[in-house]
């Protein structure tokens, strides 16, 4: 039976597939212009999306402890409208002639910074909204839904640049942060603030989670995790599309097919751990995501080596669709609400840090060995990432608050 969250979380969740289809519809906006309308250099486009992480992890350090202390959706609707804005200057400046690649920079990190604060601030607001016993299936909604857009939102903004152009599309993604702050306006009930933080402190959130046992081992195995994998991204484009050929359309199959795999492992997710119970579910999801990425070294030219991409890419993201959920919840259930907001600001920006410093690393390595053997490398290197996850036995009680 389906579980009812509500219609609050219903526009709390509208409001977030609204901004994630939109962000995933506009993925490949700002490279296209950047190449295309200003004429940067493949440094500078990879600039442009490495800055824009790292930049907008170190500027969002000081948000957690700023979101903590207000309500929740009012931080929210605030973080889409500054979206909306810096996402709309852009085609107001090319409409007068006055884009620059700095602008698409500044863009960038203003909105990174705004989407870390908006996470932190829904996060906090569904342990909030959402019984503890009803967090599983709420973030397995909210996991399903990042993998559809996922899926569906490359090949849909890839058309409507190739119909209207990318300025319209980033205009449309735009459109969609505006449209997600007046579905959070749509929520209503109460909200959560914390006037008087146990601590204001901008290292609270690292400090908790490094406190807590089974919070720090998710952490540092999620940062090495995610870290390895997206480092790969890049060196399988230059594989595909540079050496072996690939037409972008195969291309695009390559990514956006496995990720039906994530919208099937979140829709899985409660299932599995009402049957199987969470410890047991988070360290099998955890162990597989970290065996099938070595199958991408065996990636080569033409329809086998695509099929390899896909067939790898499905298996690999089929387990993160179930892990991210598990993990989220265990993440929340182990933070006490008022610092609910600092520990996931902490973690996303750690996160961005860290997937930026792989992806920088791995360019070098794939530099001196070749794309496929640093792909190996990653992979064999996340072979070792399931010692980090906590031990079975110290899952199922989460810390107490205070």
């Amino acid at each position: 039976m389906r579980v009812r969250l509500g219609p609050a979380f219903g526009w709390l969740w509208t409001a977030h597939a609204l901004s994630t289809y939109g962000t995933w519809i506009a993925f490949g906006a700002f490279p296209f212009l950047a190449i295309r309308e200003l004429h940067a250099s493949a440094f500078a486009v990879s600039l442009l999306e490495a800055a824009g992480l790292a930049v907008a992890a170190f500027a969002a350090v000081p948000l957690g402890p700023w979101v903590e202390r207000r309500a929740k959706r009012p931080v929210m609707v605030a973080m889409d409208l500054v979206r909306f804005v810096a996402m709309a200057s852009v085609p107001a400046a090319y409409a007068l002639g006055l884009l620059s690649f700095g602008q698409l920079l500044v863009v960038s990190v203003v909105s990174g910074t705004a989407g870390i604060a908006f996470a932190a601030a829904s996060g906090a607001y569904l342990k909030y909204l959402v019984d503890a016993d009803r967090l599983l299936v709420a973030n397995g909604r909210f996991e399903g839904t990042n993998w559809l857009a996922t899926a569906a939102g490359p090949p849909l903004g890839g058309a409507l640049v190739g119909l209207v152009g990318p300025v319209v599309t980033v205009a449309a993604n735009a459109v969609g942060y505006l449209l997600s702050a007046l579905a959070v306006l749509r929520v209503g009930g109460g909200d959560t603030a914390t006037p008087r933080p146990r601590s204001t402190d901008l290292l609270s959130g690292w400090r908790h989670i490094l406190h807590d046992r089974v919070l720090r081992r998710l952490f540092l195995n999620a940062m090495a995790v995610n870290g390895l994998i997206m480092a790969t991204g890049p060196l399988l484009a230059v594989l595909l599309l540079g050496r072996y050929e690939l037409p972008a359309w195969q291309y695009g199959l390559a990514f956006g097919v496995p990720a039906l795999g994530g919208f099937a492992g979140a829709r899985l997710s409660a299932r599995l751990v009402a049957r199987h119970g969470r410890p047991r579910v988070l360290t099998a999801s955890g162990w597989l995501r970290s065996i099938f990425p070595l199958g991408l070294a065996l990636t080569g030219p033409g329809i086998p080596g695509l099929l390899v991409v896909i067939v790898v890419e499905t298996l690999v993201i089929a387990s993160m669709g179930v892990f991210n959920p598990v993990g989220a919840t265990e993440r929340l259930l182990r933070t006490p609400a008022d610092r609910a907001a600092q520990v996931i600001s902490a973690w996303s920006i750690s996160s961005r840090l860290a997937q930026a410093a792989f992806m920088v690393v791995w360019g070098v390595l794939a530099t001196f060995t070749g794309p496929r053997a640093a792909i190996a490398v990653s992979g064999v290197l996340l072979l070792a990432t399931p010692l980090l996850l906590p031990k079975r036995a110290h899952l199922p009680a989460p810390a107490p608050p205070g």
